[in-house]
C-alpha cells in the first residue's frame, strides 16, 4: 500500500466534501498551494504537524486523516 497516495486521496475527498479549494486550504493551513497539490497527488511525506494543520483547517477530527485502510 502506498500510504502517501492513500493519505492524499483522503485529503482530497474531505476537502472536496467541504467544498474547499486547494488555495483556500493552503491559506487556512498556512501551507503553499503547490504543497497541498503534491500531498493530494501522493508526492509528499507529511509530518504529523502538517496532518494536524490540514485537519484543523478542514474542521475535521485528526483521526479521520489517520484512518487509512
Amino acid at each position: 500500500m502506498d500510504v502517501k497516495a492513500e493519505y492524499g486521496k483522503k485529503v482530497r475527498a474531505i476537502r472536496n466534501s467541504k467544498m474547499v479549494s486547494q488555495e483556500k486550504l493552503a491559506e487556512l493551513a498556512e501551507l503553499d498551494r503547490t504543497y497541498i497539490s503534491d500531498i493530494e497527488n501522493g508526492k509528499r511525506n507529511v509530518s504529523i504537524e502538517t496532518i494536524y494543520k490540514i485537519a484543523k483547517a478542514l474542521e475535521t477530527r485528526l483521526i479521520e486523516f489517520l484512518n487509512i485502510d
